[in-house]
């Protein structure tokens, strides 16, 4: 491997290290389901990062 593609891998298996950890943060954060085993409330999506559609 030349040392520009091992650098390459080295900097996407940090990032990819970075991303699980966060998610494990993440999902320890999570509140808690109700007691009676359903999901709480629905809240509010966040925007998608998708374009709507376009109508033509």
């Amino acid at each position: 491997m030349t040392d520009d593609k091992e650098a390459r891998r080295a900097a996407a298996l940090r990032a990819n290290l970075r991303k699980r950890k966060a998610q494990q943060r993440a999902r320890a954060e999570a509140p808690e389901p109700a007691a009676h085993g359903r999901e709480g409330l629905n809240e509010a999506r966040p925007p998608s990062s998708e374009p709507a559609p376009r109508k033509p």
